[in-house]
């Protein structure tokens, strides 16, 4: 491929003058990334990024390699468009790591992420993405022909509501699949077929989703950068360190802005649930039936997503290395048949963090090379049986809620 920089001159900067372009301090207006030592001025550009603008805002002033590699598929072509951001890059006597993160776990990890690309395990098996489609859609059909067959009464109704509640956690954890990009090779087509099954399947908006995970793959556990931790302290903060702050800070703002296209699918879902229904239970028979699975998808959602990184260390952006900021925000629960199929294999959230394109499938071939990888730098790979998992979710609520109590009493 051309080199895009190729007879330009270049200006050479180092790791403080970067690290003052975060949008934020003396130069509030200037964002700067680092990615592969070329430097890149997002301060314009970043409320154009297609993944969003808080994700990308929060790499500035940082070096942004090691999440550009996790997140994109068709790194030459983003390249392409990054050209005209281009300003300069690292000066010669500057490290390719930033001073403040470990230089030789960074080095491993990328040796690692390279032998997981030459193993193929960034390669989806279609037909595993297929099967379980199919086994979403026939209980969806099953739940209908349950009431279509049996009527409307208690047993039959509740039987629906379990079906169609596991329909809906299932179908999170596929369009999941499909926002990450971890079945096509092209992106525009797991775009595609994550609207239809987060917005057809479940009448939720696409795009609302991809603002707020993104940023959640970017900095877990990150206060002002994870959307899933930042409730404080409008509501209640979670881990130690934010909690004993009391009632200090700024309100989470939440952001809703399904486009059209979105709505049009979210339509087409509750149309859909309508008219198949209607007939068969009449108008409070459905809403009750609608907020009854809404009920069972809602408990099981929060439960599996929560397990894996309430527990875990919530602090500020320390601007760690990309390994550690994954693994000390989350952990695995123990694989089992039982435990992938209902946690859509996010028992695997460690591998799933590390890397955010690859087909669930494979997390537990490349598990095994995480963990060595941890072992030689003493970095503690925590896995834990589901019902210890779900109870350390209690325990720290408990913990933050009195820490949080203390705070707001200045005890």
């Amino acid at each position: 491929m051309e080199d895009p920089t190729a007879g330009r001159a270049l200006r050479r900067f180092t790791w403080e003058e970067i690290g003052q372009r975060s949008g934020r301090g003396p130069e509030q207006q200037e964002r700067w990334l680092v990615i592969e030592r070329k430097v890149y001025d997002i301060s314009r550009f970043y409320r154009r990024h297609p993944g969003g603008a808080r994700v990308i805002s929060h790499y500035a002033g940082q070096d942004a390699t090691d999440p550009f590699i996790a997140f994109h598929l068709d790194k030459t072509l983003v390249r392409k468009h990054m050209s005209p951001l281009l300003i300069g890059e690292l000066a010669p006597d500057q490290p390719s790591v930033e001073p403040s993160k470990n230089k030789k776990l960074v080095e491993d990890f990328r040796e690692l992420r390279a032998n997981v690309e030459k193993m193929g395990l960034l390669n989806p098996n279609r037909t595993f993405f297929i099967l379980h489609l199919c086994h979403i859609l026939v209980l969806d059909v099953a739940a209908w022909l349950t009431i279509w067959y049996f009527g409307a009464s208690t047993v039959p109704f509740l039987f629906s509501a379990v079906l169609l509640g596991t329909v809906q956690a299932q179908a999170g954890w596929l369009q999941h699949d499909f926002g990450h990009l971890s079945v096509f090779s092209k992106p525009k087509w797991n775009h595609w077929v994550h609207k239809f099954v987060i917005g057809h399947l479940k009448g939720a908006p696409a795009s609302w989703w991809n603002h707020l995970h993104f940023q959640h793959h970017a900095k877990p556990n990150c206060f002002r950068k994870d959307p899933d931790v930042s409730m404080h302290p409008l509501f209640f903060a979670l881990g130690k360190t934010l909690s004993v702050e009391g009632l200090k800070g700024v309100p989470h703002r939440f952001y809703l802005f399904p486009v059209l296209q979105d709505l049009a699918w979210m339509l087409s879902f509750y149309i859909r649930f309508f008219l198949t229904y209607l007939p068969l239970m009449g108008v409070k028979g459905i809403l009750g039936l609608h907020l009854l699975v809404r009920f069972i998808e809602s408990i099981w959602f929060v439960w599996i997503t929560q397990m894996n990184h309430i527990p875990m260390h919530i602090d500020y952006d320390k601007n760690l290395d990309w390994f550690s900021t994954q693994l000390q925000a989350t952990c695995n629960v123990h694989q089992s048949l039982f435990n992938d199929w209902f946690s859509g294999h996010l028992n695997f959230q460690i591998e799933h963090h590390l890397f955010p394109t690859m087909p669930r499938h494979n997390y537990w071939k490349v598990a095994p090379l995480v963990k060595s990888l941890c072992a030689k730098h003493g970095i503690e790979y925590q896995c834990k049986p589901l019902l210890t998992a779900f109870a350390d979710i209690v325990h720290s609520l408990k913990d933050s809620g009195e820490l949080w109590l203390d705070a707001y009493l200045h005890k």
